[in-house]
């Protein structure tokens, strides 16, 4: 599991955040000056990486049996866009990115770690 540090240091990064398999937020760094980001928006966005894994495995999984296409299941992590920040998310750990400047690969591979 990356380190907080690790994850707000991918380019485009304003925020880090580790959550529990029920979208509770553990642990969470927001880079200064980013006062319309705080804990309270980081624990909604837990919720919301708990609940679109869920979707996506569930999405995955009936594809698969519906279909020759295999490989979707399981659900690695995903990306949510907004319109000026996305959300990058895989196992427990996401980041939040500002999306002019954002570095979307840098951002998996560092929630590999």
């Amino acid at each position: 599991m990356a380190t907080m540090s690790e994850l707000t240091q991918v380019p485009g990064a304003i925020a880090g955040f580790t959550f529990s398999q029920t979208g509770e937020l553990i642990e969470s760094d927001i880079k200064p000056g980013n006062h319309e980001l705080d804990e309270s928006t980081l624990g909604l966005l837990a919720h919301i990486c708990v609940a679109n894994m869920a979707i996506s495995n569930m999405q995955a999984t009936g594809w698969e049996k519906s279909s020759d296409l295999k490989g979707f299941h399981p659900v690695e992590g995903f990306t949510f866009v907004c319109v000026d920040v996305s959300v990058v998310s895989r196992g427990h750990q996401a980041i939040v990115l500002i999306n002019h400047g954002a570095d979307y690969d840098k951002a998996f591979r560092a929630l590999a770690g």
